[in-house]
């Protein structure tokens, strides 16, 4: 099955995808295998036919679109693990495999098998995870894609600052690092990156004045420039400086971005930091406390107040989770002017936390209750950045997964004969 679906898909053009892997699948047991991607929002989850312009028209009589929350397929989205639909026994059933690349979640499997074993759902998270590289191979170059994982249209600023992201979340043993914007279709000066080099685990979030075009290429001038000169082995305040030049050199003074550039020690568990006139990073320890990690701020990045850049650092313990947000998080307002706050805030990630949901899934329910909490129309971009360190050691293999929503990895069994289908 793997074989012959990895040697098919080098060539393959992404509306051959679901009759590929349905192909291919066969030689597992498996009679159907259906494809079902999560939107921008991670609200619905959408067949991708590969059918048509927009790769999910014509159905053929599958449901074209299913809620995440309140349904067996959302649910195995959500958290990550394979779950059964229908009666134990049926000559048949359906079965939600969670399509994962790497922690990125993306969609869900649906496979149909009579099959009901171990070896039953080896095959299908070993399915899972080669349809999931194969998606995210094609995914730069389809229009396809990206209109199926779309339910509005996208602004322009959007369009370049998604483009521009990295993957939401990210997890290697070390640490767990997640991250969500809104409105995701509509989102200007806000930008968050993330990196690793050896040890150190480099984190920036990045708020441009302004909510236009101009918002969007201010912000990703700033990335840009982080990004190179983090590459050049430059230190956190040779980076904001760099910043700001590049900013007033195409801007003169008329645009500028607030930040956070920091660096993170997996080997010590230091957190180093500068503050670029930004809200000041939140601690959240074991799900008990929080703080608010002062350091002096400096001007933002392209005012040129020249102002002096403090460096700031705080040991962290095993577990402690860093929260860099920007203001369109905090100042929120609903319907009777109230701000949802920054109490409002880190206790929703409090009782997430104790509640034991996968990172990922964490931000995705904060976003919608910021998003509820404005009747669904922000005023200002809100973003979230989130790193956990999981201390000085690599943690265990399925401690790290569930932090994300990964399944637990099981021992692969040798295979000494191919198993044909049906057995």
């Amino acid at each position: 099955m793997l074989a012959g679906l990895l040697a098919a898909s080098h060539l393959m053009p992404l509306e051959l995808l679901p009759s590929t892997v349905a192909e291919h699948a066969g030689a597992a047991g498996f009679t159907q295998v259906l494809i079902y991607l999560g939107d921008l929002q991670r609200d619905v989850l959408r067949l991708l036919t590969g059918q048509g312009p927009d790769a999910g028209r014509d159905t053929g009589g599958e449901e074209a679109e299913l809620k995440v929350e309140g349904t067996l397929a959302g649910r195995a989205y959500q958290y990550g693990r394979i779950l059964p639909e229908g009666p134990e026994g049926a000559e048949e059933r359906h079965w939600w495999v969670p399509l994962l690349d790497g922690t990125e979640r993306l969609g869900v499997l649906r496979i149909t098998t009579a099959h009901d074993d171990a070896r039953a759902r080896e095959d299908m998270t070993l399915l899972a995870a080669l349809t999931a590289l194969i998606l995210h191979s094609k995914e730069p170059n389809s229009d396809a894609l990206a209109r199926l994982t779309r339910v509005r249209p996208m602004n322009i600023a959007a369009e370049m600052q998604w483009n521009l992201m990295p993957p939401r979340s990210y997890a290697d043993g070390r640490v767990v690092v997640a991250a969500s914007m809104e409105p995701a279709y509509a989102i200007s000066g806000d930008a968050y990156d993330y990196a690793t080099a050896g040890p150190v685990v480099h984190l920036s979030l990045f708020d441009a004045m302004g909510h236009d075009t101009a918002a969007g290429l201010t912000a990703a001038l700033a990335m840009g420039t982080c990004r190179n000169s983090r590459r050049q082995g430059m230190g956190l305040v040779e980076i904001g400086e760099r910043i700001e030049e590049a900013l007033i050199e195409q801007y003169g003074h008329k645009r500028y971005a607030t930040g956070i550039l920091a660096e993170l020690d997996t080997r010590t568990g230091v957190l180093t930091w500068v503050n670029r006139g930004h809200h000041p990073p939140v601690l959240m320890r074991g799900g008990r406390w929080h703080s608010h990690l002062v350091c002096r701020p400096t001007h933002p990045m392209g005012t040129g107040l020249g102002l002096p850049t403090t460096v700031c650092r705080e040991q962290l313990e095993p577990g402690d989770r860093i929260v860099l947000y920007t203001d369109g998080i905090v100042e929120a307002r609903g319907a009777d002017d109230r701000e949802f706050g920054l109490e409002g805030f880190t206790d929703f990630l409090d009782r997430q936390h104790a509640e034991g949901l996968p990172v990922p899934e964490t931000l995705r329910r904060l976003m919608h209750a910021v998003l509820d909490h404005h009747d669904g129309h922000l005023q200002d971009d809100a973003t979230v950045l989130f790193c956990e360190w999981l201390g000085p050691e690599a943690v265990p293999g399925d401690r790290a997964a569930a932090l994300v929503g990964l399944p637990p990895e099981e021992p692969v069994a040798p295979h000494h004969h191919t198993r044909s289908a049906p057995r």
